[in-house]
């Protein structure tokens, strides 16, 4: 046996009395489910959709699930009930979606340390249909990267190993491993088992020996359930022997310190102000920007109401201007609880876009985009939305109909297409037109292509003897400039729309050239160079919001990182500027706002999750859970970022429909000099932009 291992063994037996032996096996977890209510363990959440988790902290849908996590968090698939007296685990779902038939996820219900590494894994099953699959996971990364054993079709076992890149669109990579003849039916359980010895696999089935493989791509890891049909798990038990038992609790005490040690470097968070938001409250729809010209940013926040199908036809219901004092500055609407949340984004801004030097509010609103006095909220000028196309529903559109004559907007951006500053306004739809008015409302152009959720704006210099810097519009796969007419297209190519993009030269050579950085829903990770050629293309699943900052000083650049949502929620990618993926891991199972914090003034950003003190907190460029936030009973349902308080390090702002809390650090800078980098205008926010952030000093 080798020394260290030794050494741990002497552990155990100082801790038994010399009673047990190495090979003698303990639990890691036993659970019969009986901690669980009898029901639903999620329930949908009012009328909103899923979707309310992508940039939306809930620490659940129904039932707090520790220790358990169900890996796709919106999903609402597991439910607890008894059969002869016996409490069950029940996967609810049939596989009556091809995204659950070709694996682009299944239901997992995982439990567990990443550290846990050769493990036996014992567990009933009783399939409730023959299908599709029904197992066990285990080795489990994320839930696009892990083992599986698992019964299929009524006449199979199957070791397979799920691999975080797909194979082409919405097709998944999964590899069969090995796989057994054995009948089963739907009247009884089988007491299926999986054991993991270093690189070795065992898999038997009422104590049979079905399965025998090596492989060794994934050394440790969580375990838990899963199945893509309606299925039901009896008395799970995960197990080890002493000694690799001493060798995991080393391992996650090594981390759990280190974590410490990396906390203890970082500033705590220390709550600067609090106030209170009634009746007016709202969830991630804020925007922040100075209203009543005293120099300090305000607060506004936007009700909104549904009206039409889905999240497609939002309107803005209610807009509250508040102080960070909680002082109201103005309203206009009336304000309703009930309006709150969204799952969208909504047509409002805060801009100066007459160049006064003091803002104004932008905003789509029955029909009409309106300037609004931002100090008393008085609309100064407004003009009617376009009509929608009398030929719409014969269009290339992910959305075909259209409630209304005229278009109800989804989110605004400002520009510099005339080399007076962003001073021209675009408006898109939801998800397929969009228009440039100028800062007095009159409409310049338009264009439709696969847009996308929000565009990006970047400088284009001008040769024809002229110094002004126009913007040039990235919106979904395609580049327009100041003049409307479209640069490239790429939109043919790619079969899912842009969640986030940016545009830039990330690297550290002033020299090269700049790429457009996408993600792209189901189609991943994408990087577009200047002329539209494709150059690298990265299948992670669903990437949705995304951010450009520097996050690792070992590595050379602005680093890439975007979280997914859809079907594989809570996966994060860390990339460098070429494209290239460093790291890849899932903190939580929801999505999040994902922003970059200069936290520390140091010259590295972290990863804002959430403000939750057990799944939130900020990340690393490692993926470590950095900075958390105390158990103080703030709110953590919406965060944002926001350098408030004057020396260039950012300020938490965490609220719900009811109150907001701010945080700042809890000791001053002390450095020779602060990290101040510049990020997108306030006045092009988004739930959907991706941020960037570039470096610059103080």
């Amino acid at each position: 046996m080798p020394q260290r291992l030794l050494l741990a063994f002497s552990l155990i037996c100082s801790l038994y009395g010399c009673q047990v032996s190495a090979s003698e096996t303990v639990t890691l977890i036993r659970d019969d489910f009986s901690r669980y209510p009898a029901g639903p363990l999620s329930q949908p959440v009012g009328e909103l959709n899923p979707a309310i988790q992508e940039y939306h902290y809930l620490a659940d849908r129904g039932v707090p699930l520790e220790p358990w996590e169900n890996a796709i968090g919106y999903l609402d698939s597991w439910l607890v009930g008894d059969e002869e007296g016996k409490v069950y685990l029940e996967q609810l779902l049939s596989p009556d979606s091809e995204d659950m038939v070709t694996r682009l996820f299944s239901p997992l219900f995982i439990t567990g340390e990443p550290e846990w590494s050769d493990y036996t894994v014992e567990v009933l099953v009783k399939p409730l249909a023959l299908d599709e699959m029904v197992g066990i996971a285990f080795r489990y990364k994320t839930n696009r990267h892990h083992y599986f054993f698992s019964l299929i079709n009524g006449k199979e076992a199957q070791l397979r190993l799920r691999l975080p890149l797909d194979r082409s669109f919405r097709v998944a990579t999964i590899e069969t491993i090995a796989t057994a003849p054995f009948e089963y039916d739907t009247s009884q359980y089988y007491r299926m088992k999986v054991e993991v010895t270093g690189s070795k696999i065992k898999a038997s089935i009422n104590g049979t020996l079905l399965l025998t493989a090596e492989d060794d791509r994934l050394s440790a890891g969580k375990v838990g359930v899963t199945a893509n049909v309606p299925a039901r798990f009896q008395d799970f038990h995960a197990y080890s022997t002493v000694t690799t038992k001493a060798l995991i609790d080393k391992a996650i005490a090594e981390r759990e310190a280190r974590l410490l040690q990396l906390r203890n470097v970082n500033p705590k968070p220390k709550l600067w102000k609090k106030f209170k938001t009634p009746q007016f409250g709202c969830g991630r729809n804020v925007r922040f920007g100075d209203l009543d010209g005293d120099g300090n940013s305000d607060m506004l926040f936007c009700q909104n109401m549904r009206k039409g199908p889905g999240d497609n036809f939002v309107e803005i219901s209610c807009l509250t201007a508040v102080t960070l004092d909680g002082k109201v500055l103005w309203q206009i609407g009336r304000p309703n609880p009930r309006n709150g949340l969204l799952t969208s984004d909504c047509p409002f801004q805060i801009h100066d876009v007459d160049g006064d030097g003091r803002n104004e509010v932008v905003m789509v609103k029955d029909f009409k985009i309106q300037v609004l006095d931002g100090e008393t909220g008085e609309l100064e000028n407004w003009s009617w939305m376009p009509k929608v196309p009398e030929d719409f529903s014969q269009r290339r559109y992910e959305i075909k109909s259209r409630p209304h004559e005229r278009n109800i907007g989804d989110s605004i951006a400002f520009f510099n297409l005339s080399g007076n500053g962003p001073r021209e306004i675009l408006v898109k739809d939801r998800y397929r037109l969009f228009w440039v008015f100028d800062n007095q409302l009159n409409l310049k152009f338009s264009g439709e292509g696969m847009l996308g959720h929000y565009p990006f704006a970047f400088h284009d210099e001008v040769e024809d003897n002229q110094t002004v810097a126009f913007d040039r519009i990235m919106i979904g796969y395609s580049m327009w400039d100041h003049t409307g007419k479209q640069v490239w297209t790429r939109d043919g190519e790619f079969q899912d729309h842009a969640d986030g993009v940016a545009y830039g030269n990330f690297s550290e050579d002033p020299k090269a050239p700049c790429y457009g950085y996408y993600s792209g829903s189901d189609e991943g990770f994408s990087l577009i160079d200047s002329h539209g050629f494709v150059r690298r293309h990265h299948r992670l699943g669903h990437t949705q919001t995304a951010l450009v900052a520097k996050l690792r000083k070992d590595v050379e650049g602005l680093q890439y990182a975007c979280i997914n949502f859809w079907k594989n929620p809570g996966i994060i990618t860390i990339l460098d500027h070429r494209g290239n993926i460093l790291l890849q891991d899932e903190p939580i199972h929801v999505g999040s706002p994902f922003v970059p914090v200069n936290w520390s003034g140091d010259g590295t950003e972290l990863i804002l999750l959430s403000g939750n003190i057990h799944e939130g907190g900020m990340l690393d460029g490692q993926l470590r859970r950095v900075v958390m936030f105390p158990d103080d009973g703030h709110p953590d349902l919406c965060a944002a970022v926001q350098n408030l308080t004057g020396d260039a390090r950012d300020e938490i702002i965490l609220w719900d429909q009811e109150q907001v809390w701010i945080y700042t650090q809890e000791r001053p800078f002390t450095g020779d000099r602060i990290y101040s980098p510049t990020r997108n205008p306030d006045c092009n926010d988004s739930n959907y932009r991706t941020t960037v952030s570039l470096p610059c000093w103080e």
